[in-house]
């Protein structure tokens, strides 16, 4: 007659312990604040924020550009009659205006 041993019931408690702590670490690391799709999403945000950067750094640049074209040292005519005729409303004689 072969004999069944049961565990005992520390050993069951430590087994369900193990279990949800096993659980508690794993959804940690899934979810958690420094866990796997917190980290795509400050990756996806960076990107982001990258691009916007670059936005604006050639932003700057193009009105660096048109600041020292209009600059004492080096002014642009072109550029100034542009600016005149767009901020007063003039046109020349040989321009046509479509609206």
């Amino acid at each position: 007659m072969i004999r069944r041993v049961r565990p005992g019931l520390g050993s069951v408690l430590t087994l369900g312990i193990l279990m949800m702590l096993a659980g508690y670490f794993t959804y940690a690391a899934i979810n958690g604040n420094f866990g796997v799709l917190r980290r795509a999403e400050v990756a996806a945000e960076a990107r982001l924020l990258i691009e916007e950067r670059d936005a604006l750094l050639a932003e700057v640049a193009r009105l660096e550009n048109l600041t020292r074209r209009l600059s004492d040292e080096f002014l642009d005519l072109d550029l100034l009659d542009e600016q005149a005729r767009r901020m007063l409303g003039f046109i020349r004689t040989d321009e046509i205006v479509i609206r």
